[in-house]
């Protein structure tokens, strides 16, 4: 796919390479002059590849990239990162599947590593987990100011946060679950305990056909796998869920490879630190990944 776009007034006699770099700020330069070298750039549908080309106002310039998608050569086969929001303090995600945050040993990939390639520093630390296959929103404290500003809220639980899911079986309306979940660090499974910490989820049908339901899970509490757990608790799992799910469910349904859950909004307040001014009050949403479009399209005539 590529994507078009005009030269201004104030960018007239710049090179090309300095004018991409500026405007795509979340492509490496190394992917813009690959891209270039490659005639991949055209102005005024023809190829360019030399960096040094002057550009002039009015110029139609046609390249691979469309804004705030972060580019990573050696992506691992798990695509490409979309940059949600990128301030000077924090960074909004949304995180493919298959992908950990952070580093499961030196070095590894991770959303984190890839971000502090990028961006040529390791101060970038995310605020909170989203498991390796569950994919959507993700915050990333750019600096130690917003990381702490950041984790108060999270803990203060003043930042909203809205799943989608697809679960098996019809579910009601709208469930209220208030079931303390205790976890299990040995075997990193977590269980509804009275021994447990409280956590509660809001559990929202938005759509069914009977046999699955498209769920809104706010989770008003943030503990470990809590929507997995919770969903599992009221006899409807996530379908793909291999840990908490429905065998017979997920034996069925081959082609679902993980559990389909998404990290679809964050809301943050208005009355927060200066540091995270750029988000203040504002809601970010991560679009649906491409398995669970086609899954709501086939079966609930849902399409986004």
């Amino acid at each position: 796919m590529s994507y078009t776009l005009n030269v201004s007034n104030d960018d007239d006699g710049r090179r090309l390479d300095r004018f991409l770099r500026t405007t795509f700020k979340n492509v490496t330069l190394g992917e813009i002059m690959k891209s270039i070298r490659k005639g991949e750039v055209r102005i005024n549908g023809t190829r360019v590849r030399d960096g040094s080309t002057h550009i002039s106002a009015g110029d139609e310039l046609t390249v691979k990239w469309e804004k705030g998608e972060v580019v990573i050569p050696k992506s691992a086969g798990l695509g490409k990162i979309k940059v949600i929001h990128h301030g000077r303090n924090v960074m909004i995600v949304n995180k493919p599947s298959g992908i950990l945050v952070q580093p499961d040993e030196p070095n590894g990939d991770s959303v984190i590593t890839r971000i502090w390639s990028f961006l040529g520093t390791r101060t970038p630390a995310a605020v909170h987990r989203l498991d390796r296959n569950t994919t959507g929103v993700l915050a990333v404290a750019l600096h130690g100011d917003a990381l702490r500003a950041l984790e108060a809220l999270f803990k203060a639980r003043r930042v909203r946060k809205i799943y989608m899911a697809v679960l098996v079986g019809k579910i009601q309306d709208e469930i209220t679950v208030d079931a303390p979940l205790l976890k299990d660090a040995d075997n990193n499974t977590v269980k509804v305990s009275p021994d447990g910490m409280r956590a509660v989820s809001k559990i929202t049908c938005l759509a069914s056909d009977g046999e699955y339901s498209l769920a809104r899970i706010e989770l008003l509490t943030g503990r470990t796998h809590q929507a997995r757990v919770h969903s599992a608790h009221i006899g409807h799992p996530i379908l793909g869920d291999r840990k908490y799910g429905d065998f017979n469910a997920n034996r069925a349904m081959k082609s679902i490879t993980r559990p389909l859950l998404h990290a679809y909004e964050l809301g943050f307040p208005d009355d927060i630190d200066d540091s995270l001014e750029e988000i203040s009050g504002k809601n970010f949403v991560a679009e649906l990944p491409d398995d669970m479009k086609d899954f709501t399209e086939k079966r609930f005539n849902i399409k986004k």
